[in-house]
C-alpha cells in the first residue's frame, strides 16, 4: 500500500490544498528548538507550517502514530491519531488553530469567512480528499475528534523544551 506521504507529494491537488489553505508543508519537519516527549517515546518531525510550528509522529511505526503538532510560541497538542486522520482535519477545518470553543456554530463562522476569501475552497478539498482516496467527516465532527484526542489520549504526549527541561503549554484546554 502507498504511503500517504508519497501519494501527498506525488498529487498536485492535495499539496496545493494541504499547502494552502491546510498550512502543511512536508518540506519543513525540523522544529526550531530540541524538543522530546515527557514520555521517552520517539518523537519525528514530518511537516511544519508558515509560522514555525512542527508536526511530528509520536512513537515507533508508520503513518498510523499520533501526531503531535508544537507551535512556535511553547505550545503544543496531539491533533490526530495518524495521519489520515489528520489530513481529514486539514482538509475539512484548516481553521482549527482559530477555533477556542469548537462549537458547530464557531466552526460554521469559520468556514464562511474562509468560503469568502476562497471561493472554490470545497471543490479544492473534494479533489484532494479524492486524490487521497480519503472519505470525509463534517468540519464539527473532525474538530470534535481533535478536542476529543488532544484532551484525552493526548494528555500522554506531553512536549517538553529539552535544555530546560520544562513542557509546552497545552494549544487545546479539555
Amino acid at each position: 500500500m502507498r504511503s500517504l506521504i508519497t501519494t501527498v507529494r506525488g498529487n498536485d491537488d492535495a499539496a496545493d490544498y494541504l499547502s494552502w489553505p491546510g498550512d502543511f508543508d512536508l518540506d519543513r519537519g525540523d522544529h526550531v528548538e530540541p524538543v522530546h516527549l515527557a514520555c521517552g517515546a520517539a518523537l519525528e518531525g514530518f511537516a511544519g507550517d508558515g509560522a514555525g510550528g512542527t508536526y511530528f509522529f509520536c512513537g515507533d511505526g508508520g503513518e498510523e502514530r499520533p501526531v503531535l503538532y508544537a507551535d512556535s510560541e511553547g505550545g503544543a497538542a496531539l491533533l490526530a491519531i495518524g495521519l489520515p486522520e489528520l489530513l481529514r482535519l486539514l482538509l475539512v477545518a484548516p481553521w482549527w488553530r482559530d477555533c477556542r470553543a469548537f462549537t458547530a456554530e464557531e466552526s460554521a463562522e469559520l468556514a464562511e469567512d474562509w468560503a469568502e476569501d476562497v471561493p472554490d475552497l470545497a471543490e479544492q478539498r473534494d479533489r484532494a480528499a479524492t486524490a487521497l482516496g480519503l472519505s470525509l467527516p463534517t468540519a464539527p465532527e473532525a474538530l470534535a475528534r481533535l478536542r476529543e484526542v488532544a484532551t484525552g489520549p493526548g494528555r500522554e504526549y506531553a512536549l517538553v523544551f529539552t535544555p530546560e527541561n520544562t513542557p509546552y503549554a497545552p494549544l487545546i484546554e479539555g
